[in-house]
């Protein structure tokens, strides 16, 4: 089973569903999980939404362990997410598409592994699944990737904090893809993230940074988006091997 985790802008994949059901999944951390199954072209997909029914959870509130967790339940074992970032790389402007390929976490408050009680050092050497990334990537020749800086929120970040991440290698900033990427790797599942560029992040942008951009942009670039989403469901092979499927080997586990 394919999961996607998504928000605004990606609703419309359930409009390209053969067969639509919505489902709560009981999980250990805190909250059931409302998780709408679909059918799409004979794949059998699992669809989240990240910030829960009418964007209601803010990205430091969001329960990461508990959506991951449900998704493994259900038999989800390779998971397409979508992030809304600012871009920290002139030559990514606002409206790209771009494939994180490896992540800066600056979160600070979140429960960041599902090992809270366990000595288990997961590898992250290659934190986004490669193989999940090459089939997003073969599916356009504009889309970008590059290092995806993860903030608390729910504030922007100043123009000191994005002149550090720049320095330190950063191409893009936003606040939802940490510890998500981690806890997908802990669960051994396939994760890859397919962000959204809504602006050019503090002091890069000369303009006051606000919400509107980001739904301003994935009001417009909605449509590329989930058919970038359906293409690459289309070429996910019913079997494969991948080292994310065995990334507790070596852990301590």
């Amino acid at each position: 089973m394919i999961g996607i985790i998504g928000g605004s802008g990606v609703y419309q994949l359930t409009e390209m569903a053969d067969n639509i059901e919505n489902t709560y999944v009981k999980t250990n951390y805190g909250e059931d999980v409302k998780v709408s199954l679909l059918d799409v072209k004979q794949k059998k997909v699992a669809f989240i939404s990240r910030h829960s029914e009418g964007h209601s959870y803010p990205p430091h509130m969001i329960n990461y362990r508990a959506n991951i967790d449900a998704l493994k339940s259900i038999g989800v074992n390779q998971i397409i997410a979508t992030n809304s970032v600012g871009s920290l790389n002139e030559n990514i402007g606002p409206g790209s598409i771009a494939v994180a390929t490896d992540f800066l976490d600056f979160t600070k408050n979140r429960p960041n592994t599902f090992f809270d009680n366990d000595v288990v050092h997961v590898d992250v050497t290659e934190p986004y699944c490669y193989r999940l990334n090459d089939i997003i990537l073969s599916q356009g020749d504009n889309i970008k990737n590059g290092v995806y800086v993860g903030t608390e929120g729910p504030r922007f970040e100043s123009p000191a904090e994005i002149k550090m991440f720049n320095t330190l290698g950063g191409d893009f900033v936003g606040m939802t893809g940490l510890p998500e990427t981690v806890l997908a790797r802990e669960r051994e599942i396939c994760y890859s993230a397919i962000c959204l560029v809504s602006n050019f992040a503090a002091g890069i942008s000369e303009d006051k940074l606000t919400i509107d951009e980001v739904f301003e942009i994935v009001d417009v670039k909605k449509d590329e988006l989930v058919n970038l989403i359906y293409k690459t469901i289309q070429k996910l092979p019913d079997e494969y091997d991948c080292d994310c499927l065995n990334a507790l080997n070596g852990a301590g586990v």
